[in-house]
C-alpha cells in the first residue's frame, strides 16, 4: 500500500495512517482508493484479533479531499465509469463502517470535502482543539466548486442532522470548526495534541465494544423527520423555488445536491448512497464543474500562492498603516487594517470628518457584535487601533499610505505631495484608484519606484479582491510588499500592469455600458436587468450604475476626455457614454445618491425604475431574445479581458478569471471571464464575436493579437 499504513498491535488495535508520499496532504487518488480498499479487506481478515480501529494521517491536516485534476479531463461518456469508481470507493467505507469493531477518526487538522467523508466512515470523531489559531475546519464545500458530496457526505449529513439542519452545509457549503463540530454533534471529543486525541480514542474504543453507525441501529430515526412529516414537507414544497431564485438555474450542482437530500432521506442508507452516486456521476462530468474547478480551485491557488508576485523579495509587512480620506473607502481600508491588528491613521481635511470615518468603522464592526462573531473588547480593540486625525504630522512613521480620495488628478497630485515625505524609510505610497493611470499619478510623487495603485473595491469589508497596479516605474521590491500587505488584510490579490481602467473598472465599465447601449438602442429597461441576473450577474446594470453614481462615470468620461486631448488623441463615446450623459446633464438622474438614476427610490419602499424610461428610450419593435442579451453582456465583458491579457495588462489568466469573478461579478458558472471563452469553445467563441461585431460594432472585434491571445492562454 503505497498511501497509506495498517498496523495492528499487540493490544488489538488496528489503525490506518494516511500518508501520501511527495503530497503536503492526503487526496482521493486512484492509488489511494485501491490501497484503501486493501486495508479494508485486511480489516475483514484480522477482525478477530482486532478491538478496535483508528483513521489518522501522517500529515499536518487530515485529509484534503479528492484529487481535482482528473474531473478537468472528463467526459460526459465518462460517468458510467465514474459511477463504478464511486461504488467501490463507497463499498470500502462500508466495510470499514460496519467491520463490527468501533472505529475512531483521529482529527488532527482540517477535514474539508472527500477527506471529511473519510472522517464520517468512522463512528466517533476526535479533533484538536484548535482554540488559539482556529484554521481547523470541516465540513463539504464542494458546491462551492460545482460539485456534490458524492462520497456518502450527502446521505450521512442528513442522517446525522436531519433535512432542515443540514442544509446549510451541503447546499452553502458552510464550514464549521472543532468547537462547532462538538455543538453539532458530529465530533464526539476535543484534545490539545495529538496524543490527547489517541488517549480520547481508546477510551471510547473500551467504552463502545459494539458501536454501530446510528443508521444502522434498529431504532434509527432521522432527526426532524422525513419528507412524509408534515413540517418537513411544507419545507420542500418552498425549497426548490427558493433554490432556483439563488441560483437561477446557472448551478446544477445544488439542485442536484437538493434532490439527493431529499430521495435519499425517503428511502434506506444503502439505496440513498446509490442515488447520491449517479447525482455525483452525472454532475462531474459537466462543464460548469470544469469551470468552477479550474477558477475556484486552481486559478485560486495560483493566486493565492503568490504566481504574480516578484520572486526573491523578503516578505514585508507593515507595522504603521496611513490612510488619506475617511469617506466610505478610506473608511473600509482603515477597517480592513485595524481587524488584521495593524495601526492606522485615519485623516482627513478636517477632525469632524475624520472623525465620522472612524464612526463608520465603529458601524461595519457593530453587526459581527450584535450577532456574537465578535465581542465588545475586541471591538474595542480594533477601533483602539485606529487613530482618526486632520493632522498630517500624525502620518508621521507610515510604513504603508493609502490615499482614498475623490477620483481627481489635482487633488490626488496634492495629498501625495504632502504626506509622501512623511513615509518611514523604504515605506510605499498607494493611491486606491480606480481608473487613473498610476504612472501619471506617480508624477507627483518623488520616489516613483515605491509608488503603487491598490484598487480595493467597495464595501472594502465585503470584497474580496485588491487589484496591485505596477506604474511603469514602480519596483520589483514594491510590488511584492503590496502583494504581502494584501495578503496580510485578508484579501485577494491579482497584479496588473497599468493602463486607463486597468482590468477590474475596465471590464466592468464594458458591462454597464452595454447595459447603457441596449438603453439607448430601444432595448425595454426590464429586459436588459433580467438578462443580466439570468446570466448570472449579481446586478442589472442600470442598477450598477446608479449605484456607482451615473454623475461619477460622467466624470470618468469628462477626464478622459481631458486626458486623451493632452495625449493629441479624441475620445469617441458610444451610443451607452451617450445616454449616461443625457441621464445627468440632461435629466439630472445623477444616480441612487443623487436621488434617483434609472431607477427611483421612494422612501420606505422597494426601488423601481423610473417610469419615463419607457417612453423617453424604448422603441417599437426592438424586442431581442434574453439569450441574445445574455450573450451581448457576458461577451462583452470576454472580449474585453481577453484584449487585457493580450495588451499585458493582465499577465495570467489565473488573474483574469478570480479577478473578473471576485471583482466584478463575472459569474462563477462560467469560472471567469477567460474561462468562459474556452468552455464556449475557442472556434466558437471567436466566430460568435464576429457576428456580434457584424451587428453591433467594433466593441466586439477580435483583432489578431487577441485571437493569438486566446489561442496561446488555451488550456
Amino acid at each position: 500500500m503505497e498511501t497509506l499504513r495498517y498496523e495492528l498491535d499487540a493490544d488489538g488495535i488496528a489503525t490506518i495512517t494516511f500518508d501520501e508520499p511527495g503530497s503536503p496532504v492526503n487526496t482521493m487518488t486512484l492509488q489511494w482508493q485501491h490501497d484503501l480498499a486493501e486495508a479494508a479487506a485486511q480489516l475483514v481478515r484480522d477482525k478477530d484479533r482486532i478491538k478496535g480501529v483508528l483513521l489518522a494521517s501522517a500529515k499536518t491536516t487530515f485529509f484534503a479531499g479528492a484529487e481535482l485534476n482528473s474531473v478537468l479531463k472528463l467526459k460526459p461518456e465518462d460517468a458510467i465509469e465514474g459511477f463504478g469508481r464511486i461504488e467501490a470507493l463507497k463499498k470500502s467505507f462500508r466495510t470499514i463502517e460496519t467491520l463490527g469493531r468501533p472505529i475512531a477518526a483521529l482529527l488532527n487538522g482540517a477535514a474539508l470535502g472527500g477527506g471529511w467523508e473519510v472522517a464520517l466512515a468512522a463512528q466517533a470523531r476526535f479533533a484538536l482543539n484548535d482554540t488559539r489559531d482556529r484554521k481547523i475546519q470541516f465540513g463539504t464545500p464542494e458546491v462551492s466548486l460545482g460539485l456534490i458530496p458524492g462520497a456518502t457526505g450527502i446521505t450521512k449529513t442528513v442522517r446525522l442532522l436531519g433535512l432542515m439542519a443540514a442544509q446549510p452545509y451541503l447546499l452553502e457549503g458552510k464550514l464549521f470548526n472543532p468547537r462547532e463540530a462538538l455543538e453539532l454533534g458530529l465530533v464526539d471529543g476535543l484534545a490539545d495534541d495529538a496524543a490527547g486525541l489517541r488517549a480520547q480514542a481508546l477510551a471510547w474504543i473500551v467504552g463502545h465494544p459494539d458501536a454501530v453507525q446510528p443508521w444502522d441501529r434498529k431504532d434509527y430515526k432521522m432527526p426532524g423527520g422525513t419528507p412524509s412529516n408534515p413540517k418537513i414537507a411544507a419545507g420542500l414544497v418552498v425549497a426548490p423555488a427558493m433554490l432556483a431564485q439563488k441560483t437561477r438555474g446557472l448551478y446544477p450542482a445544488a439542485q442536484a445536491i437538493l434532490e439527493t437530500m431529499v430521495e435519499g432521506a425517503m428511502v434506506d442508507y444503502d439505496t440513498a448512497t446509490r442515488i447520491e452516486s449517479r447525482k455525483l456521476a452525472k454532475t462531474m462530468v459537466s462543464q460548469t464543474t470544469k469551470n468552477m474547478v479550474t477558477a475556484l480551485f486552481f486559478n485560486m491557488n495560483a493566486v493565492k500562492s503568490g504566481k504574480s508576485r516578484p520572486k526573491d523579495v523578503p516578505r514585508w509587512e507593515p507595522v504603521k498603516v496611513g490612510v488619506l480620506g475617511a469617506g466610505m473607502m478610506g473608511a473600509g481600508i482603515a477597517h480592513a487594517a485595524a481587524s488584521r491588528g495593524f495601526a492606522c491613521v485615519l485623516k482627513d481635511i478636517s477632525a469632524d470628518k475624520a472623525r465620522a470615518g472612524f464612526e463608520a468603522v465603529r458601524k461595519i464592526a457593530a453587526p459581527l457584535v450584535a450577532k456574537g462573531r465578535m465581542s465588545e473588547l475586541q471591538q474595542a480593540d480594533l477601533l483602539n487601533l485606529i487613530t482618526p486625525t486632520a493632522e498630517v504630522a500624525d502620518l508621521h512613521g507610515c510604513d504603508l499610505i493609502v490615499e482614498a480620495v475623490f477620483e481627481k488628478r489635482e487633488l490626488k497630485a496634492a495629498v501625495t505631495r504632502e504626506a509622501e515625505p512623511l513615509l518611514a524609510a523604504g515605506g510605499v505610497f498607494a493611491s486606491n484608484t480606480s481608473t487613473l493611470p498610476i504612472t501619471g499619478l506617480a508624477e507627483a510623487s518623488t520616489a516613483p519606484e515605491r509608488f503603487i495603485g491598490l484598487h480595493f473595491f467597495s464595501p472594502v469589508h465585503k470584497m474580496k479582491l485588491v487589484e496591485i497596479i505596477r506604474g511603469e516605474r514602480t519596483s520589483d521590491e514594491t510590488v511584492a510588499r503590496a502583494f504581502d500587505v494584501v495578503t496580510a488584510l485578508g484579501k485577494l490579490p491579482i497584479v496588473v500592469n497599468d493602463s486607463r481602467g486597468f482590468f477590474a473598472s475596465r471590464v466592468f465599465g464594458t458591462f454597464v455600458m452595454e447595459g447603457a447601449t441596449m438603453l439607448a438602442e430601444g432595448v425595454p429597461a426590464p429586459l436588459i436587468e433580467h438578462a443580466a441576473l439570468a446570466a448570472g450577474m449579481p446586478v442589472g446594470p442600470l442598477a450598477v450604475l446608479d449605484e456607482t453614481s451615473l454623475a461619477l462615470s460622467v466624470h470618468v468620461m469628462d477626464q478622459t476626455r481631458v486626458d486623451m486631448a493632452a495625449a493629441g488623441q479624441a475620445f469617441e463615446p458610444g451610443a451607452g457614454e451617450g445616454l449616461v450623459e443625457q441621464m445627468v446633464k440632461q435629466l439630472n438622474r445623477p444616480g441612487r445618491a443623487g436621488g434617483g438614476g434609472f431607477y427611483d427610490y421612494p422612501a420606505g419602499e422597494a426601488k423601481h425604475l423610473w417610469p419615463e424610461l419607457k417612453s423617453r428610450f424604448e422603441r417599437a419593435g426592438v424586442a431581442p431574445t434574453i439569450d441574445e442579451l445574455k450573450q451581448r453582456l457576458l461577451y462583452r465583458q470576454s472580449i474585453e479581458t481577453a484584449r487585457c491579457l493580450a495588451e499585458r495588462v493582465l499577465t495570467s489568466t489565473a488573474d483574469a478569471n478570480i479577478g473578473s469573478i471576485f471583482g466584478i461579478g463575472f459569474p462563477a458558472w462560467t469560472g471567469g471571464a477567460m474561462q468562459f471563452i474556452y468552455s464556449e469553445g475557442a472556434e466558437r467563441f471567436i466566430a460568435n464575436a464576429d457576428a456580434l461585431a457584424a451587428q453591433h460594432g467594433p466593441r466586439f472585434a477580435l483583432s489578431a493579437a487577441v485571437r493569438e491571445c486566446i489561442a496561446q492562454h488555451a488550456p
